[in-house]
């Protein structure tokens, strides 16, 4: 593995006008009469937006920003498939005691900004709650992390990518916190490195395969359980979003390379494509349209481009409503505007449940709109008296 390196934003000026000149040449389509958001992202809103993103919107100030934060590159090497250059958020809180902390983002439409709500609360040093050094990856493909270009980067690539970064930063013992695909990949990292290295894991999308007659004992408990009425609530918002908010799943875990042609080439069209989702999957969260447009400029300046981002739907698709088993203490944080959510009683089968903490706000990005109530849940889990207390050793977090 090689040594860590310094890590700041530098878009060039020639990229910058490329981007300017696409947006002059843009062609807007035309709209259905009171479409709304019915029909997707609606024509005013990218039309105003990409307008800021062309005339007004300052990149330069945000990418100095940005570069405030603590970055950093360290190529990392993976089973199979060589070196990867991979980009990173570490930073250390000065409590003696911290708790290493792996973050991983929610992947598409998310990026490494997720995290920058949440730095200061959880490196914040007090006598009345536990501090953690802080690092969150972007994954390959992602910002400045360098894209896979080989077939078959899965699930168990990334969590050995991610435990030998953690291990590389001398953090052989650590915790993990993921929502969305970070769910997925942190506690796959759990059930390969848990738990000699991997201690404990707190999610915010709780998610796993429903009941079948393969699973003959949950599905009975799922059939006599007495659901609550914001269990049923969420079950039947889950019910819908399956059924009418997946088009962009099936599309990019099939034919990610056809997408991608578009999403390289349109920051318009690359701007509708993720501004639906930050809109649509978060619970009614303000969004300015500068922090919009830092976001999708993560995007459209990333290292590999922004098609490299979607291939991780077509390479570990399958497993996106999975809770994979393992044995260490495992956490939950249900968020009420989360895109699917499940009773609780399908839960427990999936592994040692710890902790558990019901929100009354919040979406799909929770340690960008409620980061305050997610950091909080941290705390508790991993407090002097919490069920996860001392997981690490020598770090107990004071």
């Amino acid at each position: 593995m090689g040594s860590e390196q310094p890590f700041k934003i530098a878009v060039s000026d020639d990229a910058l006008a490329l981007l300017k000149r696409k947006l002059d040449d843009t062609r807007l389509p035309d709209e259905v009469n009171a479409a709304e958001w019915a029909y997707g992202a609606p024509l005013a809103d990218i039309k105003r937006l990409a307008n800021r993103w062309k005339d007004g919107y300052d990149w330069r100030t945000h990418e100095r920003k940005l570069n405030a934060l603590p970055m950093f590159t360290r190529t990392i090497e993976v089973d199979g498939f060589g070196e990867l250059n991979v980009h990173y958020v570490h930073q250390k809180s000065t409590a003696k005691g911290a708790i290493p902390l792996l973050f991983v983002m929610v992947v598409r439409p998310g990026c490494f900004l997720e995290v920058t709500k949440v730095l200061p609360l959880l490196t914040a040093v007090s006598a009345d709650h536990p501090s953690f050094h802080v690092i969150a990856p972007s994954l390959p493909g992602y910002a400045w992390s360098e894209a896979v270009l080989k077939k078959g980067f899965d699930a168990k690539h990334y969590a050995e990518l991610f435990n030998k970064l953690m291990i590389s930063l001398g953090y052989t013992e650590y915790v993990t916190q993921g929502g969305d695909w970070g769910h997925i990949l942190t506690l796959t990292a759990a059930s390969l490195y848990g738990p000699k290295h991997v201690k404990a894991s707190l999610t915010n999308m709780p998610i796993c395969e429903p009941p079948t007659f393969g699973t003959p004992i949950v599905l009975l408990q799922c059939l006599i359980a007495s659901f609550t009425s914001r269990e049923r609530e969420a079950v039947a918002a889950s019910q819908d979003f399956f059924k009418s908010g997946m088009g962009y799943f099936r599309e990019q875990s099939t034919k990610p390379q056809t997408l991608g042609f578009s999403l390289a080439d349109s920051p318009v069209g690359l701007l509708a494509w993720i501004y639906e989702k930050l809109v649509t999957w978060t619970d009614s969260y303000p969004w300015t349209d500068d922090e919009v447009l830092t976001w999708i400029s993560i995007y459209w300046f990333s290292r590999a481009g922004p098609a490299a981002s979607v291939r991780i739907y077509y390479e570990i698709g399958d497993a996106v409503v999975g809770f994979p088993k393992t044995t260490i203490p495992v956490g939950l944080s249900f968020f009420p505007k989360e895109l699917a959510r499940f009773p609780k009683v399908l839960l427990p089968s999936k592994g040692r449940i710890v902790f558990e903490s019901e929100h009354e706000a919040g979406g799909h990005f929770a340690a960008y709109e409620q980061p305050e109530a997610l950091v909080g849940d941290l705390r508790k889990m991993f407090g002097k008296s919490g069920p996860a207390a001392g997981v690490v050793s020598g770090c107990d977090g004071y």
